[in-house]
């Protein structure tokens, strides 16, 4: 890499023992030594969307995450499948973005750390729709088994989210 690169974690998963937030710990090991990477721990601080709050500034707590999205260079969002979809709060922290575009072009590797095949693809699918409405580049999309071969494939979107960022600023 020319520069030093920033990538943001998000795990969409509320609960302090996460295994999405696991994952995201595991990545930060996998990241390269000019990385710097932060995961953003407010998610269940944002509060709900509404655009009227924009008239008279947006909360102390949207303003950190936009600005964290902002600096980062990609992002790895790690999200659990809740009711065959995404978490309210994930979906509700992509939308504060949807009129300032922090996440317009920019490279989000997407995932889920689950117990067994066939878990988390419905959760992942349904979040590639507001990432789309944001103008994501969105990198993987497949969750990761928990097990012995985890950390490989995490290796494997750890680096494609990185090509994925260098290949932003070589065109820029």
């Amino acid at each position: 890499m020319s520069r030093h690169v920033t990538i943001l974690g998000i795990c969409a998963s509320l609960q302090a023992g996460s295994s999405n937030l696991t994952l995201l710990h595991e990545a930060a090991g996998l990241m390269p030594a000019d990385v710097d990477f932060t995961i953003f721990e407010g998610l269940g601080d944002i509060p709900h969307f509404n655009p009227d709050h924009e008239a008279d500034g947006a909360p102390d707590r949207v303003v950190q995450f936009r600005a964290m999205l902002q600096a980062a260079d990609g992002v790895i969002i790690a999200s659990p499948e809740y009711g065959f979809s995404l978490p309210g709060s994930l979906k509700n922290a992509i939308d504060w973005t949807i009129g300032t575009g922090e996440l317009a072009g920019k490279p989000v590797a997407v995932t889920a750390s689950v117990a067994g095949l066939g878990r988390g693809r419905r959760g992942l699918q349904a979040l590639l729709v507001p990432l789309g409405a944001v103008g994501a580049v969105v990198v993987g999309g497949e969750p990761i088994v928990r097990g012995s071969g985890a950390r490989a494939e995490l290796g494997l979107l750890v680096a494609a989210l990185i090509e994925a960022v260098e290949q932003r600023e070589s065109v820029e």
